[in-house]
């Protein structure tokens, strides 16, 4: 299973995260079992580190923050996040994935 799949008739990227809070820095980590490995430097307290999660997708994927919702996980580290947007996302994604 791959840890994203596109639905062409939504236009929405659904992605499996597995998120690290208080890391150093935020970046993408690479594969983690059938997630994609993201650290996030905020903590885990306050909603704070998935409100840093949604603003480091936006950010790397050049979608507004409005676009990006958590559909399940928040409290947990594995997230399933859906993103609104067509295939040039789908190309922004597998960019970073690689980075």
């Amino acid at each position: 299973m791959s840890w994203h799949r596109y639905d062409p008739a939504r236009r929405h990227l659904i992605l499996t995260l597995h998120v690290q809070p208080n890391a150093r820095r935020n970046e993408v980590a690479g594969p983690h079992g059938d997630a994609l490995k993201v650290r996030i430097a905020a903590p885990a307290v306050d909603n704070q580190a998935n409100a840093a999660l949604i603003e480091f997708l936006a950010e790397r994927l050049g979608v507004p923050r409005s676009r990006i919702a958590i559909r399940h996980g928040t409290t947990g580290r594995r997230k399933i996040v859906e993103i609104a947007g067509g295939p040039e996302t789908l190309g922004q994604l597998e960019k970073l994935a690689r980075s």
